[in-house]
């Protein structure tokens, strides 16, 4: 290891098989400017870019600087992309190295949309400023939400244009990450002729991300079983707070549990289980209330290429693995029905809460009710007023919780904190995340910057944060999000 600028490389991915990797540098660009640097997140990680002038951290930021002891490499992986499978890599991302902190922690450093890698195929392996500030934000708003995801350090313009269907400024963001392992290493990996490429792997993956399976007697099934679990806590931290991913492919998720690839991802304003936002998801496969199917949907796919770990007899391997990702179903729906009764404050367990559930939900749907907002004034102590409210759908429904809560051993005073820890009241709205990245792209940062400080609080609710409060108007309603390929 060598240490520079407080960086302390070890690049343990590089141990793996040629296979899986290509070292390459960043394309140099022409003048690189830090827009935004997440000084929070640096300290959290111990990069100190103190001593460190703007010019030079612009450099290094951008890729113009390449430091000492770093990997810089370009990942190779395959992907079930809309049910299709397909070979993929990095096609615009060159990972620096891994970051060891003090305490032994490690991360990824990554850049995306620094230049063409072996993986770029017909791209540039350029970005466009707004996907990138559109990552920034919604990858920190998810942080600050309490979701594990990838976060975001700074983005850097790069002085240069992009060309997609006009011409835009360059950026390029500069992402950490537990790991970027994804399902689609692995099927990468299985689809390799050299036999030994998934057992390596495996065995990197358990060392990495699941030490503590190290020593059982199948690791294969113990991996597949954990990352049942993970994405299970995973996508229901996302339908709690209404969040949409958009391009849930298998090479989109991470075996480290976190949220990954924030493309034509948004978040629901009115309540709609079939909302969908990603342009190019015409037939709805990764809308809102699909995520989860499709979750176990992808981890079949990872369950297939451990098989043959799995068990040496192909029978028994399936029938290990087809009881594996069987179990999510029951996983994932005791998870999530914990998660909607927090959202309402129930601590206890009745017989009768999925149809409180179900029947809050249908009427939220029905009458096209904002998903944030309503329960951010359940949470209120007295009864929500306004036009929604006042049907006698509603208010019957509000009866019976009435009836239901103090059937719980908290009190009202506990259940109310427990549903403003779980209810934002501020979330990254499509129709504002649009509004600031409309003004980034004329040179204007100021509304970024206000943004983000208000996403650090998302569960505050004061007069200041109001305006980031409010459904949009029909006029500012966002129908469509796109990938920033």
């Amino acid at each position: 290891m060598r240490k520079e600028f407080n960086l302390q490389f070890d690049n343990s991915y590089l141990s793996l098989p040629e296979c899986f990797y290509t070292q390459c540098n960043p394309t140099t660009v022409r003048a690189p400017e830090v827009v935004i640097f997440n000084s929070d997140l640096a300290e959290k990680v111990g990069l100190d870019f103190s001593n460190i002038s703007p010019k030079e951290k612009a450099a290094i930021l951008s890729g113009n600087h390449r430091l000492n002891g770093g990997g810089y490499f370009s990942q190779a992986y395959a992907g079930h992309q809309f049910g299709y499978f397909t070979m993929l890599g990095d096609g615009r991302a060159i990972t620096w190295g891994e970051h060891v902190t003090a305490k032994g922690k490690r991360f990824d450093i990554q850049f995306k949309g620094s230049g063409r890698t072996a993986y770029s195929g017909n791209g540039d392996g350029r970005a466009a400023l707004g996907p990138v500030l559109r990552e920034y934000i919604i990858s920190e708003a998810m942080h600050h939400l309490g979701i594990p995801t990838t976060r975001s350090l700074a983005v850097i313009k790069t002085g240069e244009d992009v060309i997609r269907e006009t011409m835009l400024p360059g950026a390029i963001l500069t992402r950490i990450a537990s790991s970027h392992l994804r399902v689609g290493t692995f099927e990468f990996a299985a689809a390799q002729t050299e036999q030994r490429a998934i057992a390596e792997l495996l065995g990197y993956t358990v060392a990495r991300h699941y030490p503590e399976l190290i020593d059982t007697d199948n690791q294969a099934a113990a991996l597949l079983k954990a990352v049942v679990e993970k994405q299970a806590d995973l996508i229901v931290q996302w339908m709690r707070v209404g969040f949409i991913h958009g391009v849930m492919n298998t090479d989109n998720m991470a075996l480290s549990g976190e949220t990954i690839d924030y493309g034509p991802c948004a978040f629901m304003d009115s309540y709609n289980p079939k909302t969908v936002f990603s342009s190019i998801d015409q037939q709805g496969r990764y809308a809102y209330h699909n995520q989860p199917y499709i979750a176990q949907w992808n981890l079949a796919r990872l369950a297939e290429t451990l098989l043959p770990l799995i068990n040496a007899n192909p029978n028994k391997a399936i029938d290990i693995a087809e009881e594996i990702i069987g179990s999510f179903s029951n996983v994932y729906h005791s998870k999530w029905l914990q998660m909607m009764r927090t959202k309402l404050g129930l601590s206890g367990s009745n017989h009768n809460d999925a149809l409180l559930i179900d029947d809050l939900l249908n009427w939220m749907h029905s009458n096209h009710t904002d998903f944030t907002n309503t329960f951010s004034d359940l949470g209120q102590k007295n009864k929500p007023s306004g036009e929604h409210y006042d049907s006698q759908q509603f208010n019957d429904w509000y009866q019976r919780w009435q009836e239901r809560l103090p059937k719980d051993p908290e009190s009202l005073n506990q259940a109310l904190d427990s549903m403003k820890a779980a209810n934002p009241a501020v979330i990254p709205r499509n129709h504002q995340v649009e509004k600031v990245l409309t003004a980034a792209n004329t040179g204007d940062f100021s509304a970024l910057y206000e943004f983000l400080e208000v996403l650090k609080q998302p569960y505050k609710s004061n007069d200041k944060f109001k305006a980031y409060q409010l459904p949009p108007l029909p006029s500012e309603r966002v129908y469509q999000t796109f990938c920033g390929t």
